[in-house]
């Protein structure tokens, strides 16, 4: 968590120069149903083995010729590949200069024309908006989501959809800071949100577009976007101090990364020795049970701690915690993705976590401990609405052709994927 907080400078300074596993269930099986017919082709490939399976030994030689070729071939069909991956490339850069493709369901517009995540209102709700890969390479330097990477990759494009739910959970927190935005008759805020929701419905996305616009706010935010790494493998012991189980190793995560200019202006407001615990394969210090907080030393310092004496990093990890709660300059949210295994929500400070179903065991239980009980908010997957937009922005991406195209095919995309945006994504260009 740690070397999250020391190259953050640099990323912002970055920004200021420049603004501008996909999941298969058992629908999926039904796609030939509706776009292929392959009895065929499974014939013909049942066939060709029978026949190998029959072929004599004075035929062997030729078989050894035919295997030969194999890697050839696939060498020829990944070639085919890439050639074919260029030449869509250079088809979307010509796309570029024609503003009349970029046009959603209903003629609406497919890209909202706000550049910035705050300023997006319910107008902006069913379109796309647009980053740029140094903006986000400045703005998330600890990583992007998974679903967020396939949804760039495939279609060749960094854009994301403005989901209603990504708002409200926007401006949830920011009623928090700004109290002057609240209302008698408006809904609830909430200081600590758990994501939930089906696979695949956008939860990671959301909190990491979440974490955008909190920094772009000039947010300090704790990022954690793969929390599973800290539970799962790599070195762990259990503390005799506290009984607790400690994980040193990943209490070096780096907090660094964005923060840095915020945490050398903040102040260390504890200034008790930190406890120092086992590093990695070499045990406790002999002699030394604890490290202390100079006065005058800032967070930065504190977390520099951690990052160059292991055996203090999951000391440094609970202080920073603590101590981002006392916290009044700047608003701190800490943003946890694969927030299973997760420590306590019951606290007054800004917290959001998202769930991860696929790395779990199980489904979320309704009531969670330590967890508020108003904190979970169920994220849905794609409405119609917002899957007519997804599959004309596929098109306008060239991720189908025009010829195949059309409202009764990107609907049946729809309703067999139920919504699952990954699904739709691999199920799109195969209409046929």
């Amino acid at each position: 968590m740690l070397r999250l907080i020391s190259r953050a400078a640099a990323a912002a300074a970055a920004l200021s120069k420049q603004r501008n596993d996909t999941v298969l269930t058992s629908t999926s099986i039904l796609i030939h149903q509706f776009f292929y017919s392959t009895k065929t082709q499974t014939k013909s490939s049942k066939k060709k083995q029978d026949d190998n399976k029959k072929s004599s030994k004075s035929k062997s030689k030729s078989s050894d010729a035919n295997s030969l070729s194999a890697p050839a071939a696939a060498q020829a069909d990944s070639a085919d590949d890439l050639e074919s991956v260029r030449a869509r490339a250079r088809r979307l850069a010509e796309d570029d200069r024609n503003p009349s493709l970029d046009v959603g369901p209903n003629h609406r517009p497919l890209f909202t024309k706000t550049t910035s995540l705050s300023l997006l209102t319910r107008k902006d709700a069913c379109t796309y908006f647009k980053f740029s890969e140094d903006e986000l390479n400045a703005m998330l330097p600890e990583g992007l989501p998974t679903g967020m990477l396939g949804e760039f990759k495939d279609s060749m494009r960094y854009a994301l959809l403005v989901r209603q739910s990504f708002l409200d959970i926007r401006d949830n927190f920011r009623r928090i800071v700004d109290p002057s935005l609240q209302s008698t008759n408006g809904p609830k805020i909430r200081k600590q949100i758990v994501l939930d929701g089906p696979l695949c419905c956008g939860k990671s996305i959301t909190l990491a577009m979440l974490v955008h616009w909190a920094r772009e706010e000039g947010w300090l935010v704790l990022y954690v976007p793969r929390g599973r790494e800290w539970t799962h493998g790599g070195y762990f012991y259990k503390n005799p101090q506290t009984g607790l189980w400690d994980t040193p190793l990943q209490a070096e995560n780096d907090f660094i990364k964005y923060n840095e200019s915020h945490l050398r202006e903040l102040p260390c407001q504890i200034l008790d020795p930190i406890p120092l615990g086992e590093g990695a394969g070499v045990g406790l210090l002999k002699g030394v049970d604890s490290k202390e907080i100079s006065e005058g030393s800032t967070l930065f310092d504190l977390v520099q701690m951690g990052i160059n004496q292991m055996h203090a990093s999951v000391g440094v990890v609970v202080r920073l915690r603590k101590e981002l709660s006392l916290v009044k300059d700047i608003p701190v949210l800490i943003a946890i993705d694969q927030v299973n295994a997760f420590r306590s929500m019951m606290h007054n400070d800004m917290m959001v976590g998202a769930f991860s179903h696929s790395t779990a065991v199980g489904k979320l239980r309704k009531d969670l401990p330590h967890v508020p009980v108003d904190a979970r908010i169920n994220l849905p997957r794609y409405s119609p609405d917002e899957a007519a937009t997804v599959c004309h922005y596929y098109l306008r991406q060239r991720l189908v052709s025009r010829e195949v195209f059309s409202e009764e095919n990107w609907k049946k995309v729809y309703y067999l994927a139920n919504g699952n945006g990954a699904e739709m994504r691999m199920l799109v260009p195969l209409m046929h």
